[in-house]
């Protein structure tokens, strides 16, 4: 609607401060001159008045106005909570009959937006990420491209479930909101929290995991069964207290990602079941590795075992080592030799559990230690240890440890011959796709040809009881084993001549990165596991490998979050690893099995916000209700309540209604002026004005 405004304006042709006086002065001496009763006063004034009027240069404006719209905004929450009942039903239902009820309303335009999963997540994150709904952000979009003068009011239709900013928004507001909530008002559901968890974890230690499980329909404390599982792995049952705080303690065996999920059973009232699940993941670490090393007599070698070991800052090396023979007599004064006694007892048979690793290095029986302590040495492996057995010319002879409680171990036993002769490692076929060697540089070893490794000189000939040859030496005979023995694994090296790699011997060869390979796979480093199955996520895709030493193709099944399920078949490779790739539809938790080995791989926010309490609340969205001056209504309740239009100023809300500002915006589209009084004509009404006054006076 368009129309004319007249008005009028002033542009004064003096300083507006300097018009004041003149008219205080002119005032003051009219009103003097009135209380005087002098003759012509009136006219004085007048002719004054004149004065100023003329100073004050007035003009009348004609503007040509163009009435604009107010305009609503519609927020109607789409996000994965309003999936639960029937909120999508009233949702859809309180849409459609505000749209109607909108379109009847007078000089208003009608802005509606959606809130879902897409409007929720940041920008280029993966998809089905999000982190809650995000109802403010969307509101401060919508409202961006608006006037304020012309903002009628915000409806938005929610269950209330909203994780961004609150009540700090209603101050920047022109308009009133008011909120639709869809769901119960009185709703009850059972969901588990997860308070606090750490992001790494020492590996063999207690970690904590501080839970909360939220259920109003039961007293603080009651019992309820949590069960826990890590890496798909059984699951272990738990009680904790409802609606306080508890800490789960569990130890992680493991070093690398550690995927937990705990799930708290289902209550007698659940909205859904999906938040009675939580997965966390905890990195292990190890602490400082203790290491022992047992040597036997001095050698070249004993000094690669300790660079390597001590170049690791994170390692603790105790080195047991024979400097002296006790036959051997070097005339060295008593009073220089060490009066502190080994600790035997100490290291090999109070805290040999201790360690992570113990290494024999060309050690032979030599009486110095009794028999019970290789027994000791023997369960420690059994009970889940890790020994790196590397074999000198003795263990061919009779004081070889092959014949004590070690030969029970070991997975060789010598044939009592010693091959003084150059030769090249080389790895067998099984050594090509075992983790440990898989990774050493061989290129030209494919094609049947020596490796180009340097040469080592000397290799202990030994029959193969146990484990697998992941290495061969002279003549094709086993040189490296890698062996299990009940919960404990073991090293088998049949030579001592390693360190001429890390010489450069003859061209040297991967000897630092043997050796940190082996002693890896032997503390159970998941990433050197013969027989796997790992997953990754890579952009938007899911890479999945299987290790395997025999090359088995079983095809592997995905299970999804939402509990779908696909077959794939993984291709080989010559590595020992097999790979496949897929895409993925959401975030979760993806269970990866063969019907043996299970993976699971977290895909973006597997512990959505939005899906954390479901239930339907008034409380986040109050402040900013209130402080717009809006409404609140429960629709399954109160029903959809009326629309009016009000003035500004006035409530914007009732018992049945809401209200929409009546703003009575325009645009001026063009604007005419002109003088109030011509300048000829205010000229010749003061001239008139004093000659009146002057024959008054003149009488």
């Amino acid at each position: 609607m368009s129309g004319a405004v007249i008005g009028i304006e002033f542009a004064p042709l003096v300083p507006p401060v300097l018009l004041l006086i003149v008219a205080s002065l002119a005032a003051a001496l009219g009103g003097f001159s009135v209380w005087r009763r002098q003759r012509a006063a009136l006219w004085r004034l007048l002719t004054a008045a004149l004065l100023l009027l003329l100073l004050g240069n007035p003009s009348v404006v004609l503007e040509d106005r163009v009435s604009e719209k107010d305009i609503a905004v519609v927020l109607v929450d789409k996000s994965r909570s309003q999936s639960i009942g029937t909120r999508q039903e009233q949702t859809a239902k309180a849409a459609d009959t505000l749209s109607k009820n909108l379109a009847q309303l007078e000089d208003l335009d009608v802005r509606y937006f959606a809130i879902d999963a897409a409007a929720a997540a940041p920008a280029g994150d993966a998809p089905g990420r999000q982190d809650g709904t995000r109802l403010f952000a969307e509101m401060s979009r919508a409202l961006a491209d608006i006037p304020a003068q012309r903002l009628a009011a915000v409806i938005a239709i929610s269950d209330g479930q909203v994780h961004d900013g609150q009540a700090a928004m209603a101050g920047n507001l022109s308009a009133p909101v008011h909120v639709l909530l869809t769901g119960q008002p009185d709703e009850v559901d059972r969901f588990l929290e997860i308070k606090r968890t750490p992001a790494f974890g020492l590996v063999g230690k207690n970690t904590r995991i501080s839970l909360h499980v939220n259920d109003r329909s039961l007293a603080d404390g009651s019992p309820v069964q949590v069960s826990l599982s890590v890496d798909g792995g059984p699951p272990e049952s738990f009680t904790v207290p409802a609606n306080r705080d508890h800490d789960l303690v569990l130890t992680l065996d493991h070093g690398g990602q550690n995927i937990i999920e705990l799930q708290v059973a289902p209550g007698r009232r659940e909205l859904t079941l999906e938040n009675n699940r939580k997965v966390v993941t905890i990195n292990g670490i190890r602490d400082r590795l203790k290491v022992l090393l047992v040597s036997g007599e001095p050698h070249p070698g004993e000094r690669a075992w300790r660079d390597v070991l001590t170049a690791d800052p994170s390692v603790d090396l105790i080195h047991f080592t024979i400097l002296r023979p006790r036959e051997k007599q070097d005339g060295t004064p008593l009073r220089e030799l060490a009066l502190i006694a080994f600790p035997y007892r100490e290291l090999f048979e109070m805290k040999l559990d201790e360690f992570d690793l113990v290494i024999l290095d060309r050690y032979r029986r030599r009486g110095l230690l009794p028999r019970s302590y290789f027994n000791n040495i023997a369960n420690y492996v059994r009970n889940g240890g890790a020994l790196l057995e590397a074999s000198g010319p003795s263990f061919a002879g009779p004081l070889s440890l092959n014949r004590t409680d070690l030969g029970g171990v070991f997975p060789a036993t010598p044939s009592g011959m010693v091959l003084e002769q150059p030769f090249r490692p080389k790895r067998t076929p099984l050594g090509r796709r075992h983790p440990v060697t898989a990774g050493l540089s061989a290129a030209n070893e494919a094609a049947g040809e020596l490796p180009q490794w340097g040469r080592w000189l000397r290799q202990i000939d030994a029959q193969v009881t146990a484990g697998d040859v992941v290495m061969s030496g002279a003549d094709g005979r086993p040189l490296i084993i890698l062996d299990r023995v009940e919960e404990g694994r073991i090293a088998h090296i049949l030579s001592d001549h390693l360190w001429l790699w890390t010489r450069g011997f003859d061209g040297g060869g991967p000897g630092l990165e043997l050796l940190r390979r082996t002693a890896h796979w032997l503390m159970k480093e998941p990433e050197l596991e013969e027989n796997t199955i790992r997953a990754q996520v890579r952009g938007q895709n899911i890479d999945i490998f299987r290790r395997s030493l025999s090359g088995e193709k079983t095809p592997l099944t995905v299970t999804a979050p939402d509990g779908t399920t696909e077959t794939i078949t993984l291709t080989d490779r010559s590595d020992g690893l097999a790979a496949a790739s897929i895409g993925f539809a959401g975030a979760g938790v993806y269970r990866i099995s063969d019907g043996k080995l299970t993976a699971l791989v977290a895909v973006g926010a597997v512990n959505p916000l939005e899906m954390l309490d479901v239930r339907a609340t008034a409380e986040r969205l109050q402040p900013v209700v209130a402080g717009s001056g809006g409404g609140l209504v429960w629709l399954a309740r109160d029903g959809l309540p009326k629309l009016r239009q009000v003035a500004p100023g006035q409530r914007s809300a009732g018992n049945d209604w809401i209200g929409l500002k009546r703003n009575d915006d325009y645009t001026v589209n063009g604007v005419r002026s002109g003088p109030l009084v011509p300048a000829a004509m205010a000229l010749l009404l003061i001239f008139a004005a004093l000659i009146i006054a002057w024959r008054k006076e003149s009488r």
